[in-house]
């Protein structure tokens, strides 16, 4: 596994697109800092919907780097989580300007999945993950579903023996206010 995670964090510190499983179904993810990078996604998907994107993070420590105002019942509530959850949260801050929505927030999940903690502490960096599909096809749950035309526009393809036990299900969504306000988007 530690060869493939060296190759994924040069692709992504040079501006690269990697394909690579979740802890949910196969995504999309790029350096979430660099704007390029985010641009490249958002091509390949054929979408500009910021809402789409979602930036993978080590723990809460790194979550405090890139977003500011978060409520602390969202990190309650992402620990107590027992399925993959993603939390909206308020003050996005430090990552790519294309990838935060006129609401300026960010969403982030905290994967329970041990290639991509083992690439999140590589790399240090928040990582973008979207769903490994063009816009509006169908959420790829293995490699095998991933069309062509997404495997030929990634710099990078992880091994398949990485996959771990995904949900093969998008996230839970659940969006927090500053002031401790929740939303569930989707349980």
């Amino acid at each position: 596994m530690q060869r493939a995670i060296e190759e994924c964090v040069e692709v992504l510190k040079a501006g690269g697109l990697i394909l690579y499983p979740t802890d949910t179904v196969w995504g999309i993810g790029c350096d979430a800092t660099n704007e390029a990078a985010v641009e490249k996604i958002y091509k390949l998907k054929q979408s500009e919907d910021k809402r789409s994107m979602l930036c993978l993070m080590r723990d809460a420590d790194m979550i405090v780097r890139y977003v500011n105002r978060a409520p602390g019942i969202a990190f309650e509530v992402m620990e107590l989580s027992d399925k993959p959850l993603t939390a909206i949260l308020p003050g996005a801050v430090g990552v790519a300007s294309n990838l935060i929505p006129e609401s300026k927030t960010l969403g982030v999940r905290v994967p329970q999945h041990e290639f991509c903690q083992a690439l999140l502490r590589k790399f240090g960096k928040p990582i973008v993950s979207t769903s490994a599909n063009i816009s509006g096809e169908a959420t790829a749950k293995h490699l095998k579903d991933v069309v062509q035309e997404i495997i030929d526009g990634v710099d990078y393809v992880v091994n398949p023996r990485f996959n771990g036990k995904p949900t093969q299900k998008p996230s839970a969504i659940i969006a927090f206010g500053e002031g401790g306000e929740v939303e569930i988007i989707r349980s």
